[in-house]
């Protein structure tokens, strides 16, 4: 594991929102965040603001997948979306997995296509085990070779 993954905690955007990496396995499939609610992460209604519940997701599943493909693909954040389920108060967690299966399927149609946008859900969810917010992240995946095609098809159109 690198050194900047080691030290992602003190990374700007997680430090600023107070998003703390509580678990870190070496070969990156399973990372869990967790953030208090402090006045600097609170919204005018006194709960977890919105931003900083979305931020709580922003770079894992990215960096998990990149790190468990290899340098030989390309891996990107695509898009994401939020759904609020509930007020967050106190402490919010999310957790994160990456599941050999999962990994087989990426594999399995970068094999046949070439790339693929991967799907993740991660809940956010309070001290009692309720849902505060859904979190969907799309990944993009692409062997080096068909994310170099498309990146040309698309300097000839563009």
């Amino acid at each position: 594991m690198s050194w900047w993954l080691r030290h992602i905690g003190w990374w700007p955007p997680l430090l600023g929102t107070g998003v703390k990496v509580t678990r870190l396995d070496k070969d990156l499939r399973a990372v869990d965040v967790e953030m208090r609610l402090r006045r600097w992460n609170k919204n005018y209604r006194g709960v977890h603001f919105g931003g900083s519940l979305f931020a709580m997701t922003d770079p894992f599943y990215m960096m998990m997948v990149a790190t468990n493909l290899g340098s030989e693909y390309v891996v990107w954040d695509k898009a994401a979306s939020i759904r609020y389920k509930k007020p967050g108060k106190g402490r919010v967690r999310a957790e994160f997995r990456l599941t050999e299966e999962k990994m087989a399927e990426i594999r399995s149609v970068l094999e046949a296509e070439g790339r693929y946008d991967s799907r993740f859900m991660v809940e956010i969810k309070d001290d009692e085990g309720g849902v505060v917010a859904e979190v969907e992240r799309v990944i993009y995946c692409a062997t080096k070779a068909a994310h170099a095609e498309r990146a040309m098809l698309r300097g000839r159109i563009g």
